[in-house]
């Protein structure tokens, strides 16, 4: 039986307002969530990410952080490539060229690029922009995965009859969007998408491969999951809209593989295919997340999760957890199940009853106020157990503390004592 994610549990569906926050354009300025999350679950998630190479992970809940980690020397300004989790990127961007009448999915590709492979016209002409957005193009996926040369791409089967992921046809996509738009993907997606909504980004082709890799900030990447989350508007700007391409894209795009869109991967259907594999599995993607969850995922597990139903953007950058993997692997599971054990409750620091306590700011990078009434004293305690520091004014100074993990243990009068996390994140 599939885990109930205990947000949604929270805060059900029809309790939702749909109304998100959503962080300046040109600012690093982003709202805490009021949430507050069990320490240990949160704790244990912690642990679970730094022990999986990860080195960015974030949870947005309506738009506000809820969990933002950096781990090693991996920093909110360092940058990641985001692998095929990028694939979402070109799907956004083949939609918004296709809402402004640039080009038509049902088009042929062969109408936008000359020569491109090594079929007869006839075979050409069958093979669709629709059918590079749902990797069933048909080509001889066996001659290369990457390359883009004519060469290389080899008519082997009908369109529309086989499901098989294949990087090259899915590269060629952003010539088709530059024939079609007269911009290139760098100029295209900044002009369109980054600058809108404060997430800038460069694609990079590789110096070993025909790819194109995206490569941002983690928080630009949780910035685009907040845009579809919002169903493409930016506080109140249309980026794109709801309806048509970008209703379809987020559904299954063919009979082929349920579990895919266009260029999306979707949970809660009954089966899916796999990248490299050429059978069919029972079952959803990843059991433990939400049914109605969409992502973008990536090679050695970039991952970007949107659940519509619990109003969640989940993102995590990094190193493969364990081995090399084209897009889902065990830890999406493993990570979901992590992520349904945080228990979290509203906290309003304006009405707090007496002997509660609050810390706040909180992520901090310099220092945090102890909010509670009648305390006697005050420990920060690090991940080990070790008390570093103690006192009994309401602030605790943190700016000689590296980044990363503690607890302010607070002391009451009448001999009670309260735990809090202090996140120090520079």
């Amino acid at each position: 039986m599939k885990t109930i994610c205990l947000f949604f549990l929270l805060f059900p569906t029809f309790l939702l307002s749909q109304s998100y926050y959503f962080p300046p354009v040109n600012s690093d300025e982003w709202t805490l969530s009021n949430l507050v999350c069990d320490d240990q679950a949160e704790i244990d998630l912690v642990d679970f990410l730094d022990e999986n190479n990860t080195k960015a992970f974030i949870i947005l809940k309506e738009g506000k952080i809820l969990m933002e980690e950096y781990f090693d020397s991996f920093t909110q300004d360092s940058v990641w490539y985001w692998a095929s989790a990028g694939k979402t990127i070109t799907a956004t961007m083949i939609g918004m060229a296709q809402e402004s009448g640039q080009l038509d999915v049902n088009d042929k590709t062969a109408d936008y690029l000359d020569d491109w492979t090594n079929c007869t016209i006839a075979e050409e002409d069958k093979i669709t922009i629709r059918h590079q957005l749902t990797m069933t193009t048909g080509f001889n996926d066996g001659l290369s995965f990457e390359c883009t040369e004519p060469e290389c791409l080899e008519c082997l089967h009908e369109p529309n009859t086989r499901w098989f992921y294949h990087n090259a046809p899915y590269t060629l996509l952003l010539n088709v969007l530059e024939a079609a738009t007269g911009q290139n993907e760098n100029s295209y997606y900044n002009q369109n998408i980054g600058q809108k909504i404060g997430a800038p980004g460069l694609f990079i082709s590789s110096m070993a491969s025909d790819n194109n890799v995206f490569w941002s900030k983690p928080r630009a990447m949780a910035r685009f999951g907040l845009l579809h989350l919002a169903n493409g508007n930016w506080d109140g700007q249309e980026i794109f809209p709801s309806t048509g391409y970008f209703t379809d894209m987020k559904n299954t795009s063919q009979n082929l593989n349920k579990s895919y869109g266009y260029l999306w991967w979707l949970n809660g259907k009954e089966s899916f295919h796999l990248p490299g594999l050429d059978f069919e599995f029972n079952g959803e993607i990843i059991p433990n997340a939400p049914d109605d969850m969409y992502a973008g995922l990536g090679k050695n597990d970039q991952k970007l999760y949107i659940v519509p139903s619990q109003d969640l953007v989940v993102i995590r950058l990094g190193n493969a957890a364990e081995g090399i993997n084209f897009a889902v692997s065990d830890f999406d599971d493993e990570l979901w199940e992590k992520i349904n054990n945080l228990s979290c409750t509203i906290s309003n620091i304006n009405e707090l009853k007496k002997n509660d306590v609050a810390v706040f700011p909180n992520p901090s990078n310099d220092f945090v106020n102890i909010l509670a009434d009648e305390i006697e004293r005050w420990e920060l305690i690090d991940l080990t157990g070790r008390i570093l520091e103690l006192g009994r004014e309401k602030i605790v100074e943190l700016s000689h503390y590296s980044n990363g993990i503690y607890f302010c243990r607070v002391y009451f009068k009448d001999g009670r004592s309260v735990v809090k996390k202090v996140v120090v994140s520079r």
